[in-house]
């Protein structure tokens, strides 16, 4: 029963820290792999009311990194999250990452991204004719690479649990953690 978390420099805080303690408190193996095995600094995105877009400033450090990218062997886990925030934008770049997520796939095994998370998906070509949703400023990129956008907390779609932002972290975390428990039922049940 473990998951692992996909992240790096400028992830959403609550994206990240909500998820990681969430699994961990369910009792799942949940690991973190970065670009590099680091410290990261985390950022909060919000709205102004007086601004017309979100802005960022920085937020929490998150000292919980256990392992770069490269060391990363998605067959020890059962299921990948991807938070939002900038980190998607750099790491969907990394030589790494569509090795990780083609096993996700391949393997049909539970994919959850919310927020700008859902654009390291996106450029591998895993969102296409899926139904998702995600923060508004990704909507036209993820139409782009041929999801289906709806404006929901959250959306199921096959293996892939999709939600909109933090504001969504309960709705979403909900669902990621029935559906990652059904499969494993399902799994342990095939082993028997």
């Amino acid at each position: 029963m473990s998951v692992l978390i996909l992240t790096g420099d400028m992830a959403e805080a609550l994206e990240l820290f909500y998820p990681y303690y969430r699994l961990k408190e369910e009792g799942f193996i949940t690991h973190v792999a970065a670009p590099t095995k680091k410290v990261l600094q985390t950022v909060v995105h919000d709205r102004e009311p007086s601004y017309e877009t979100y802005t960022e400033k920085p937020a929490y450090r998150f000292i919980w990194v256990d392992k770069s990218f490269s060391g990363v062997n998605p067959s020890e886990y059962d299921a990948v999250l991807i938070p939002g925030g900038r980190a998607p934008e750099y790491i969907r770049n990394h030589k790494d990452i569509s090795r990780i997520l083609e096993h996700f796939f391949a393997k049909d095994k539970l994919v959850g991204a919310l927020c700008h998370g859902l654009l390291v998906l996106s450029a591998f070509g895993y969102l296409r004719g899926k139904r998702v949703t995600s923060t508004i400023a990704a909507k036209m990129d993820l139409i782009a690479c041929g999801a289906i956008w709806e404006d929901k907390e959250v959306i199921v779609d096959g293996n892939l649990v999709t939600s909109r932002t933090w504001r969504d972290l309960p709705a979403f975390m909900k669902k990621f953690i029935e559906e990652l428990k059904k499969r494993l039922k399902i799994k342990n049940n095939m082993n028997i």
